[in-house]
């Protein structure tokens, strides 16, 4: 049994620190989810919150064998950000940027300077405002495959979609998104 699938066990037994491992290893997936959707960090950490509540309270409806926990926690969060994209209805701009891509919070770098770290920032806040720019199906899937790195099974789980409808979603998002960074003056290096 993975070791999530354990944990899962020790929560519905009423084991605290397995609650607490389960959290502590899937805060920042949630989070970044979370963020790359709404694009402001306040609203993510507490659609984050949110997202933790809720599995806590259908936990016991996971089943490792319709798949791995963090696709099954990828579902619930994707479902409660389309349940607050439908209750707000706006779009979302970013006012500022206090975290870095996912990608480059995990990277460890001695070679990082100041002026590359300000380049690094810049660029995380031109895509996420371009993200922010996309329709909601579109987006999801482009930061569900790119950002999050979900295989197309994953996200077909997630989205509850066909997988030629997530191709597509993720083809068209990353031309849309291509043509949005293009308008804002970035282009492509090669």
């Amino acid at each position: 049994m993975e070791p999530d699938a354990q944990l899962v066990q020790g929560c519905l037994r009423g084991e605290g620190p397995a609650w607490e491992e389960l959290v502590r290893r899937h805060t920042r997936r949630v989070f970044n989810l979370c963020y790359r959707f709404t694009g402001n960090s306040t609203e993510a950490e507490d659609l984050s919150q949110e997202v933790f509540l809720r599995i806590y309270r259908t936990l016991a409806s996971y089943r490792p064998a319709f798949g791995a926990f963090p696709t099954w926690l990828t579902s619930v969060t994707r479902n409660l950000l389309v349940d607050h994209y439908r209750r707000t209805r706006r779009d979302r701009l970013t006012d500022s940027i206090e975290d870095a891509m996912p990608k480059l919070e995990n990277k460890q770098s001695a070679a990082r300077t100041p002026d590359k770290l300000a380049l690094l920032s810049e660029l995380s806040a031109q895509l996420q405002q371009g993200l922010s720019r996309l329709s909601p199906e579109l987006r999801e899937a482009v930061i569900l495959r790119d950002l999050q790195g979900l295989d197309y099974s994953e996200i077909q789980t997630v989205l509850e979609v066909p997988e030629g409808t997530v191709k597509s979603r993720i083809n068209r998002g990353r031309i849309e998104l291509a043509r949005i960074l293009e308008e804002m003056g970035l282009r492509p290096q090669n």
